[in-house]
């Protein structure tokens, strides 16, 4: 395919994405996986950071089989990869683990010791968004487990939406819910979840950069607590 093809392609893509966007706003999430599915088959996938299997489990529910990539960037708590690990023996699911080009110990020879704390934002680039990128290549679709409510930059998180960087199209299935919609979800069908999640996390990210959350704080502050920084690069 030549450039200028290329760039038609993900023209008409993003037409699509933006569409179906306006489209699916009121759809459920099942709906708008199918709706991925029927329209990108095996050139779509589901990303899981492990903090919880809801959207891999939603995703099963439509078309078993399906992937589900998961970024392991050498930082993970044991219970990360051990919900990994559960998910991929337990659920309809193909998981593809996902590593970035060196290892922690290789990083660290080449930047210096303990890089996110110095340049989170590099550490983030290295860890996870090149390997990501590089996962994706395959695919024209990917679905993630983004929520509005989670925090005040995604609030305009679209159910189907154009990225950017990449140049495919981005699924929210569950953009529109709220905790209490996923809580009820797991506790209907007995979904996975990271035991960190009842051990005081709000939310579950390399276990150099996270903490518990205090009574009264946002699900997301234990993520770089102390630091500017809230997102890891991924969604923006």
């Amino acid at each position: 395919m030549t450039a200028t093809q290329q760039e038609c392609d993900s023209e008409e893509l993003r037409r699509l994405a933006e569409q179906a966007g306006r489209d699916l706003e009121d759809a459920s999430a099942l709906e708008i996986l199918r709706w991925a599915m029927d329209t990108f088959g095996a050139e779509f996938c589901v990303t899981s950071s492990m903090e919880d299997a809801v959207v891999a489990h939603l995703a099963a529910r439509v078309r078993e089989g399906v992937d589900v990539v998961f970024l392991d960037t050498g930082y993970h708590f044991p219970e990360t990869i051990g919900t990994r690990d559960a998910v991929e023996a337990v659920m309809d699911v193909n998981v593809i683990t996902l590593t970035p080009r060196q290892t922690v110990a290789e990083q660290d020879a080449e930047y210096g010791p303990r890089l996110h704390d110095r340049d989170p934002d590099l550490c983030c680039a290295l860890r996870k968004v090149k390997p990501l990128e590089e996962g994706l290549k395959g695919y024209r679709a990917w679905a993630t487990g983004l929520r509005r409510d989670e925090s005040p930059t995604r609030a305009g998180t679209p159910v189907v939406g154009w990225d950017e960087r990449r140049r495919k199209v981005k699924v929210s299935p569950i953009a529109r819910w709220t905790q209490d919609d996923v809580d009820a979800y797991v506790a209907e069908h007995g979904v996975l979840t990271n035991p960190l999640l009842t051990d005081g996390y709000g939310s579950v990210g390399c276990a150099p950069c996270t903490r518990r959350v205090l009574e009264g704080e946002d699900a997301r502050a234990g993520r770089w607590a102390g630091r500017a920084k809230t997102e890891c690069g991924l969604h923006g």
